[in-house]
């Protein structure tokens, strides 16, 4: 401690000198609580990113991450291994998946040498429509109970990526989970957390409290949590496939649950409900080629972004500048509108969505940034006349495959709507549908919800280069711009990237029919300095520290030599392996 200079002589009191060396003592321990010295790399990095070269499996609990490995080392690839840690997932991180939700997988298989694209979200009930909400006195689609209850896709986009590309038998990828539901897991600090919160909102709905808690509270840190209900369903899915979920006695226990509960979701849109493959769409940033799946989900918002962010010098500015948050904002807003109008089931809209990630549109909408003013407001742009609390998981394999998978209930543990005996919460993605009349994104039967989880993924040259993704309601498309500008831009390697300070805007024109006010709220994680913040508020931003929606990061990079680099979220409890 250089800058501590004290004098104990032979003569000071034992008094005296105990002290000193108690104030000696606290100094160093203040001291070393404001920063963790690191040898090499950034000093914001949590740690150095794992390396491996025979599998790589990155997930949000170290559990599932355990699985996905041992899967990989039975002989499964990567398709395997991400089925196998999303099941353990829906029984470890309840908070934020399971098999009453929803899936989007973007899947680089190495012997046809190409993306996939698995759209595995279900529809609104046949049964249900606007007018009935509109009739019934709804100004908005209810956050929670049973009517914004959509069918879930989960369990149908496990069989669609298995029988296309898994090896392992099925009942040998839901193993790990049924065994643990029986036999119970310790629950982490940051999931009992959630759950605490949970239990008190969720707790009126039928089934929840007496599934998804111990005696009526959740379970702290430490307590092993045992769900014998769920273990029971995987094993009826394990035996009978996914016709089981949707057409056997399961889809029937859902659908009379929901009857007797005021809900409207019916075994027939269990029994007919069906995933999409679907291709990636992609953009070129600085040589990367960025890709994300289309709408219903949110995924092009990312590289709308990307597109006008590639026409500043962004290498030349400091992460933590006032000129690079403004400028990452009013894009960030702008794109939004976009978002807001036209993002939403292609089925029954003409989504314009090669205009809207073309390069033209991009130079259309910069041209709407003001460099010493916050906006407040923006139209959605007209595309067609440039014609002419969520888990993410990542798997890689030795054969060079590798999957980029995410899977939500919405709103943290879903609807609340707890089915008997099944051990898991429906979710309630039908609230993010829109009830005015005509909007791209209106309530209609049988129609998908605009979505927020979005997988990505990025090839370099036509080869495989990054699986990744980023949890968080709108942080998502927020965050990857952000992980991919620190790698590419700001030369940050996979961990440094995730582990860097986040920017996150809200507040912005939403899909269901909500306008932006007064530039919305710009919120920074507290490592942004005081002068930035300063100059930020002094553009107009209304900033912000919000407690942690910053999302969850997971990623793994292929090196050229066949190294895998995997990386993790350290704001949460991720994990990232490989072997």
């Amino acid at each position: 401690m250089n800058f501590l200079r004290l004098r104990i002589s032979s003569n000071s009191s034992l008094l005296a000198r105990s002290a000193t060396a108690l104030i000696v003592a606290c100094l160093v321990l203040v001291t070393n609580s404001f920063a963790v010295d690191r040898v090499t790399g950034e000093q914001f990095a949590k740690r150095s990113a794992v390396l491996a070269q025979n599998g790589m499996a990155a997930t949000s609990q170290p559990i599932a991450t355990q699985v996905a490995l041992d899967v990989l080392q039975q002989g499964g690839n990567a398709v395997d291994a991400a089925i196998a840690a999303n099941a353990v997932l829906g029984l470890v991180e309840p908070t934020g998946n399971g098999i009453g939700g929803d899936l989007y997988a973007i899947i680089w298989d190495n012997s046809t040498q190409k993306l996939y694209g698995l759209n595995a979200s279900g529809k609104s009930p046949k049964s249900l429509t606007r007018e009935w909400f509109i009739e019934n006195g709804h100004t908005s689609i209810p956050p929670r109970g049973p009517l914004p209850v959509s069918v879930p896709g989960t369990v149908d986009g496990w069989f669609e990526m298995h029988s296309r590309f898994g090896k392992l038998p099925m009942a040998d990828l839901l193993k790990p989970a049924i065994t643990y539901a029986n036999e119970g897991v310790p629950i982490t600090q940051y999931i009992a957390y959630l759950w605490d919160i949970y239990v008190p909102i969720l707790g009126k709905w039928p089934g929840f409290i007496e599934q998804m808690t111990l005696d009526g509270r959740a379970p702290k840190e430490g307590d092993v949590w045992k769900n014998p209900n769920l273990a029971n369903t995987l094993s009826k899915i394990a035996e009978g496939g996914r016709d089981a979920f949707y057409k056997g006695e399961i889809a029937r226990t859902i659908a009379d649950y929901m009857q007797e509960n005021d809900g409207f979701l019916d075994y027939e849109d269990l029994a007919t409900h069906t995933s999409k493959w679907i291709d990636p769409v992609s953009t070129n940033y600085r040589g990367y080629d960025v890709w994300e799946l289309p709408p219903n989900g949110q995924g092009i918002a990312a590289l709308q972004m990307l597109n006008m962010l590639e026409m500043y010098d962004i290498k030349s500015m400091d992460r933590e500048s006032p000129e690079f948050v403004h400028l990452f904002t009013e894009v960030k807003k702008i794109v939004f509108e976009d978002r807001a109008k036209y993002y939403a089931d292609s089925e029954f809209n003409e989504i314009p969505v090669k205009e809207l990630i073309s390069k033209s549109y991009a130079k259309k909408r910069a041209k709407l940034i003001d460099f010493e003013k916050a906006g407040t407001s923006f139209d959605a742009g007209d595309p067609k006349l440039e014609r002419g609390d969520t888990i993410y998981l990542t798997t890689a394999d030795s054969e060079g495959n590798m999957v980029s998978l995410i899977q939500s209930n919405y709103r943290g543990m879903g609807s609340g709507m707890t089915p008997p005996g099944l051990g898991f919460i429906l979710q309630d993605r039908g609230e993010l549908f829109s009830l005015e009349e005509g909007h791209f994104n209106s309530y209609e039967p049988g129609k998908r919800p605009f979505h927020t989880i979005i997988p990505a993924f990025v090839t370099k040259n036509n080869k495989p280069w990054m699986s990744f993704g980023l949890m968080g309601g709108a942080m998502q498309p927020q965050g990857h711009v952000q992980i991919l500008l620190n790698m590419i831009d700001f030369g940050l390697n996979i961990q440094e990237a995730g582990d860097a300070p986040r920017i996150h805007h809200t507040g912005s024109s939403q899909p269901t029919g909500e306008v932006m006010t007064n530039g919305g709220i710009l919120n920074l994680e507290s490592q942004f300095p005081y002068s930035t913040i300063r100059e930020l508020m002094r553009r107009g931003h209304k900033v912000q520290f919000a407690n942690g929606p910053y999302g969850g990061y997971q990623a793994i990079m292929r090196a050229p030599n066949g190294v895998y680099w995997g990386a993790t979220e350290s704001r949460k409890d991720g994990s990232a392996a490989g072997y």
